[in-house]
């Protein structure tokens, strides 16, 4: 069959698509991005530099669902196929030439850029923020997947001067309603990212003279301090530890509403989910410290040493999470990282034991691998090849690779060289076999801590015999200068503790370990009431929504006291204090019932997308357990099934799928339907069989 010249084009086009573009070099890109919220969409143009280093007579851009209304070589229209994931031009370009692509485009991405707010009446929740995790940037710019590709991004947006725009770079002009943003350096395209919204910040300086702006809503601005709290210690600690400058112009975190996940490492432009941003209580049971300082890491390991595929991911998010656990350890002490070390250890040690074990070198192995596995490779290698040698190697790699890309062999050379070690053996048990060895892992954590070592002697001693779980811990609780090690002993065996001792715990314990004596208990006996009644108070929400839930069920007769002395406490980010109280206060047949509506459309209220993911599951997990949705609790269940949120998504379908099996259900849906939108009709039509 013979094919005819435009379709030969098309071919040659999807096939090219497929390949490394390996013939020309990006060097350089002006963006402009004009975002449309009340449309979803983004007008844009950006004009790219690239050298020849071939002679080819092609190239092409990654460009998803993007229509272009212009394609520019140099000054002169050229011929283009737009695929709806390509852009290809066809020309013969000869070596050594330098050229300029232009490209007018408009799209409305149906991921990787985020319209939040714009639906609702408040304009202060109005936000639009980027994720281009691995390769998802060319949903809303012209750019590559392929992240050896690296390019200098300067970034101009168009948009209401009554917002705050960030994007990567130093921002170096606002002329009214644009911002121009200057970088100095070359990325891999996925690091690109804007914010807009209204945002407030703080500037401070690392010791090595960076710029760092720290964000927030005005909303949350007595949040600020124990959010942001040690983050330029975190900066000088990255800075000293890894022995090379930090190799950005300026530094910014942003909180954005709804994030896909805690944090996302754009160059020199942390976004992060607003969920961090905390109380001085919260601060306990939840705080930014750890994401932070991993999200900073990346600046060096991903972003400045950028992976050649995904088969070498252990060398991002291993070693950001290895470097994050060293940053705590500067903070909170060694004592907290042994013992951080274990948890991920255990962990790590089920996921194996249930026959899911990977390899680091596996490009599809899950989060838990690449960076709970991956941080503890690096853990042992350090132990392997000497501190000195660890971090000289660390050093060379930086240095000998910086805006470039790498395998995990560049890597290991770099650490064989500097120790003058063979570490084939490594290789194969840390990074090439699947299962993790925790009896390694274990010895090297009894080795280094002396009370994770008396935490093991103590679980064999103990063994079978619970009768004795008192008598052992007894004879030397006092001894145990360690709350990491008492927490987790409470954890284990509070239950099984005499009122006495627990007693004793109540009244001479801090609140980190009086939390694990409250987890674990699954009953409080009249005698330890009134000292179970202070933790009310308790320095942590995650204490105070724990002993209100035990104290309500165990003592019923004492539930409007329990409601009215809690009454007034919010707790976490997810607001699961309030949220309990609601749902307790509703349950409980003499507390206030003159007040019932508004405590039921309070916690209704709390499933609307004006919230965040998490405080909306949480209300819907409560609604469901009390069989109280609303026909408006409804509509938002149903708009939640469509949620870019994966996992909220999938727990919504989950709650309407349960739902949809109580008598009446359906009849309820239909009764609702001419009232949802098209997206809403058609989940429910899916989920109802049509």
């Amino acid at each position: 069959m013979k094919l005819s010249p435009i379709a030969i084009f098309f071919l040659f086009a999807q096939i090219l698509a497929s390949q490394i573009q390996d013939k020309v070099d990006f060097i350089r890109a002006e963006v402009f991005v004009e975002p449309i919220p009340e449309e979803k969409q983004i007008n844009g143009r950006v004009q790219y530099e690239f050298q020849v280093l071939k002679d080819v007579d092609s190239v092409f851009l990654d460009a998803v669902n993007i229509d272009f209304s212009s394609v520019l070589l140099g000054a002169e229209k050229v011929k283009y196929t737009n695929d709806g994931k390509t852009v290809s031009i066809r020309k013969k370009l000869k070596k050594g030439d330098t050229h300029f692509l232009d490209l007018s485009y408009q799209t409305k991405p149906k991921q990787t850029v985020y319209f939040l707010g714009w639906e609702d009446d408040n304009p202060f929740n109005n936000q639009i923020w980027t994720q281009g995790q691995g390769k998802y940037t060319s949903h809303w710019l012209p750019s590559f997947d392929d992240m050896t590709e690296k390019v200098e991004f300067d970034l101009s947006i168009s948009f209401n001067k009554e917002y705050e725009v960030f994007a990567n770079g130093a921002l170096v002009d606002r002329n009214e309603s644009i911002w121009k943003f200057d970088s100095q350096k070359p990325m891999s395209s996925y690091l690109v990212a804007f914010a807009i919204g209204n945002f407030k910040k703080e500037n401070i300086t690392s010791t090595s003279k960076i710029p760092i702006e720290l964000y927030y809503e005005p909303k949350d601005s007595l949040k600020v301090e124990p959010t942001y709290r040690y983050s330029q210690r975190i900066f000088d600690f990255l800075e000293k530890e890894i022995g090379i400058p930090y190799p950005w112009q300026n530094y910014k975190q942003i909180p954005v509403q709804d994030f896909l996940y805690a944090g996302m490492e754009n160059t020199g432009a942390t976004i992060f989910s607003n969920t961090f941003m905390v109380d001085s209580i919260a601060f306990l049971d939840k705080n930014y410290v750890n994401v932070n300082a991993h999200e900073m890491a990346h600046q060096w390991f991903g972003n400045l040493v950028t992976e050649q595929s995904g088969e070498h991911h252990w060398l991002h998010e291993g070693f950001a999470t290895y470097y994050a656990y060293l940053a705590e350890k500067d903070i909170f002490g060694e004592d907290y990282f042994y013992w951080r070390l274990l948890e991920t250890a255990r962990a790590l040690n089920n996921f194996s034991g249930d026959g899911n074990g990977e390899a680091l070198t596996n490009s599809s192995a899950g989060s838990l691998t690449f960076y709970e596995k991956g941080a503890w490779a690096l853990v042992m290698l350090k132990e392997r090849v000497g501190e000195s040698n660890f971090k000289t190697g660390i050093q060379h790699y930086l240095d000998k690779y910086a805006y470039q890309n790498v395998t995990i062999a560049d890597f290991m050379w770099e650490m064989e060289k500097a120790s003058g070690m063979k570490l084939t053996d490594f290789e194969e048990s840390w990074l090439q076999e699947s299962e993790f060895p925790f009896e390694d892992a274990k010895k090297f954590l009894s080795d280094k801590n002396m009370y994770i070592y008396i935490y093991f002697d103590i679980k064999n001693k103990i063994g079978t015999q619970k009768s004795q779980v008192e008598t052992i811990l007894k004879k030397e609780w006092d001894s145990f200068n360690s709350e990491q090690l008492k927490h987790q002993l409470l954890l284990d065996y509070g239950n099984q503790l005499s009122p006495e001792f627990i007693k004793e715990i109540l009244n001479t314990e801090n609140v980190k370990v009086r939390q694990g004596l409250v987890i674990s208990l699954t009953k409080i006996s009249k005698e330890l009431k009134g000292d179970f009644e202070v933790l009310l108070m308790d320095k942590s929400y995650k204490t105070i929504e724990a002993i209100l839930y035990r104290l309500w069920t165990d003592f019923p007769e004492n539930q409007k006291l329990y409601l009215d002395k809690t009454s007034n406490i919010i707790g976490l980010p997810n607001k699961n204090v309030r949220l309990l109280w609601l749902t307790l206060a509703l349950v409980s047949p003499e507390y206030h019932s003159n007040l019932k509506p508004k405590y039921f459309e309070e916690l209704s209220g709390y499933t609307g997308s004006e919230y965040h993911f998490e405080v909306r599951l949480l209300a819907f997990q409560y609604l469901k357990n009390i069989g109280a949705f609303s026909d408006e609790t409804l509509k938002n269940l149903l708009k939640a099934c469509n949620h870019h949120v994966w996992h909220f998504k999938k727990s919504s379908r989950k709650i309407l799928k349960e739902f949809l099996k109580g008598e009446g259900s359906i009849a309820r849906l239909k009764a609702i339907y001419p009232t949802l939108k098209q997206e809403q009709q058609q989940y429910l039509d899916k989920a109802l069989g049509k």
